[in-house]
């Protein structure tokens, strides 16, 4: 049971900042109820189809990245190509980031891989910044980037019309 709460207190801010950056990508304004709700919902996904006893290594970022595209393309106005191109730079960078990451810690620490995969606390824990960093350039992005303020297709409110 730790290990799964674990794997959510670090994969729900993980996988919501993969999704504000694949938003600010694709110029859509960031909305963090949306942002919330999808995140929290692809790492339950994510969980059940790493949980599969047929689960190869990979497959569970295979489907996030394609339900990802998914999302951006039903809630916004986002063609097809940039959902892709954001999903898949988007998780890119993740994966990116998590590589210098874990690689800086082993350089520092000067620990042996094996005791670090086998403590789930530190994997989970040396995981963090990169979720914090993924939201942090997702907010730097948008800013640049000047968001589509009509690119959201879902709109919240009874009868105003209020956007998320």
């Amino acid at each position: 049971m730790e290990k799964i709460l674990l794997f959510f207190m670090q994969g729900i801010p993980e996988i919501m900042g993969v999704v504000a950056f694949g938003l600010a990508l694709a110029r859509v304004p960031l909305r963090w109820g949306i942002i919330t709700v999808a995140g929290t919902a692809l790492t339950i996904i994510i969980f059940i189809i790493r949980s599969l006893p047929l689960s190869s290594f990979g497959l569970h970022t295979v489907a996030a990245t394609l339900l990802l595209a998914l999302f951006i393309m039903k809630t916004t106005r986002t063609t097809q190509v940039n959902s892709f191109v954001a999903a898949f730079a988007s998780f890119t960078t993740l994966v990116m980031l998590e590589l210098v990451i874990n690689k800086s810690f082993f350089f520092i620490t000067k620990l042996d891989q094996q005791v670090f995969v086998s403590n789930y606390l530190l994997w989970r824990l040396v995981s963090l910044p990169q979720a914090i960093l993924m939201i942090l350039f997702a907010v730097i992005i948008s800013k640049f980037k000047k968001p589509d303020k009509d690119a959201w297709k879902i709109r919240l409110g009874m009868g105003g019309g209020e956007m998320l």
